[in-house]
This record gives structure tokens, sequence and C-alpha cells, in this order.
């Protein structure tokens, strides 16, 4: 009896890690996900030997950290994850390692200057996308000035300077601001609605991703409209878009939803250079 119970208590034992064993395989929910292999965790990583290290610091190339997919590092650099991947000559786009190196300019272009105006670089992913920051909700665009003088009338954010690459935006959706831009909590505009409330392009481009792989984003639209902007249309219910495809401003892309969002609401980002910026310097007044 005492070998029977042990045999059964073995049997459960390797069938138990059998199951566990299978759960822990499972594909990836993005298109391109970071491996979470740092090079601290393994003394047999050497980050000289990952792909791209030799070109570590250089302009034009970045180093992949914890918790980086290309998705969010194209988002941060203006570009398409697609071209980042083949930019950089990746054999699997789907793995990447921390400490590998990759190009987020096209080659034969020199990188960018960040502009003092352009904002800081982004925080983790899931504040960026504004779902678990919680701004004070207001019905109109937050005025310049937090505390203005008495005598002199709160102004409007400074104009952006016009250039080769400007864009005349329109706002992505009908309903009310419920958060404001704020640098530090929510990297662009939360416009309120009801779900299957349309979104529309804020102005002409090409859909560089489509999908839900940017955790704090859900359902997440971003278009490129030049060398310079892109927009993110997060929280969707239902994406009408493709990557790779051509979309005309005012063109229905999405539908309002609540992914990954604490309420309906779209979450809208205006990105110069791949930096968060003010949507009321770009947005026409209502």
């Amino acid at each position: 009896m005492l070998v029977s119970r042990s045999l059964g208590a073995l049997g459960t034992a390797v069938l138990a890690g059998v199951i566990l064993a299978g759960c822990s395989t499972q594909a990836n929910r993005a298109p391109v996900e970071d491996r979470g292999q740092s090079a601290s965790s393994s003394s047999s990583v050497d980050v000289k030997s990952l792909p791209g290290a030799e070109n570590a610091g250089k302009p034009g190339y970045y180093t992949i950290k914890p918790g980086d997919t290309l998705i969010k590092v194209g988002l941060e650099h203006g570009q398409s994850w697609k071209d980042i991947a083949r930019w950089s000559n990746l054999e699997n786009p789907n793995v990447i390692e921390v400490g590998q190196v990759v190009r987020v300019v096209p080659p034969g272009r020199d990188a960018p200057v960040a502009s003092s105006g352009s904002g800081r670089g982004v925080a983790p992913v899931v504040v960026g996308g504004g779902s678990t920051a919680t701004p004070s909700s207001t019905t109109t665009a937050p005025a310049a000035t937090a505390t203005p003088v008495p005598s002199t009338p709160a102004t409007s954010p400074a104009p952006v300077a016009k250039g080769a690459d400007d864009v005349n935006f329109i706002w992505p959706a009908s309903g009310s601001l419920i958060a404001g831009f704020d640098e530090a909590r929510n990297k662009g505009y939360d416009i309120s609605g009801k779900a299957g409330d349309p979104v529309v392009a804020a102005a002409d481009g090409r859909v560089v991703y489509a999908g839900a792989g940017l955790r704090g984003y859900g359902n997440l639209i971003i278009l490129k409209h030049n060398n310079t902007y892109l927009t993110a249309y997060a929280h969707n219910q239902s994406l009408l878009v493709k990557e790779d495809q051509s979309v005309k401003k005012g063109q229905k892309i999405a539908e309002m939803g609540s992914t990954d969002a604490d309420r309906v609401k779209l979450h809208f980002e205006v990105r110069r250079q791949g930096k968060p910026v003010d949507p009321s310097r770009y947005l026409p007044s209502r």
C-alpha cells in the first residue's frame, strides 16, 4: 500500500511538471518582443559579441535595454519597427537582446539633433500610454502658464516653427478632452467618447504599426507622416487599417475602446523625431 501511494505521488508530480513546462512555452504576443535577457544575468553573455555592439554609442544607433521591443524603440525614434529591423540586418526581428545595438536612422542619413522643445526621452511604456496615470480631468485644453500673473492673461503654447516637414493636423476624435499633455505623466491627449466612436487619421500618413504589442497602449495604431512626425492612437476597440497601408487625413482608422485602459477613451500622441510633444501646439482650436 505504501509503495502504491509513493508511486501515485511520483506520477502526480511528473504530470504537474509536464503541465507547467507546457504552459511556459507561449507564442510572442507582439510582432517584436525583448527576450528579457540581460548581460548581467548570465556570466556566459559577452556584450561585445552581441549584434551591432561595435556601433554602441554612435549617432544613429540605439542599445537595447531591459523591457524594450522594436515597436517601442521605433515609436521613441520616429521610425517603423520593420525599417529598424531591416537597417540592422536582424536575422530574427522577433528576438532582441539587452545590449544589442540597432540602427534607428536610415543608412546614409545623419542622426537628428534633438531640439530643446522636443521633450525628454519617453518614460516606461506603461506610463507613456496614459493608462496608469490619472491626471486631473478637464474639458478644455490646458493653459501654457500654470499660475498666470493676475494682470496678464494666460497665453497659448508657442506656435511650432514652420518647416519642410510641417503637418496640418486635425483632431482624431470628436469627444471632449479629459486629460491634457503632461511630460511626466501623460505623453499626449486623452479624449472621451463611447465604445465604437470613430477614430480618424490626424493627417495623411502610412501605418507603421497596428496591433496590441506595446504594453499600456492596448490596441494601437502608429502613423508616420514624414521624417519628422508620428502620431499614435491607443486603447481602440478595433483596428481598421493594416501595417504599410497609406491613409488620408480624416479617414476612419479605428473604433474607440478601452483596451488596456480604465475607461473608454482615445489616447492620442504627437511625436516629433520620436519625442512626445504637446498636441495643443499642432491641433486647431475647437
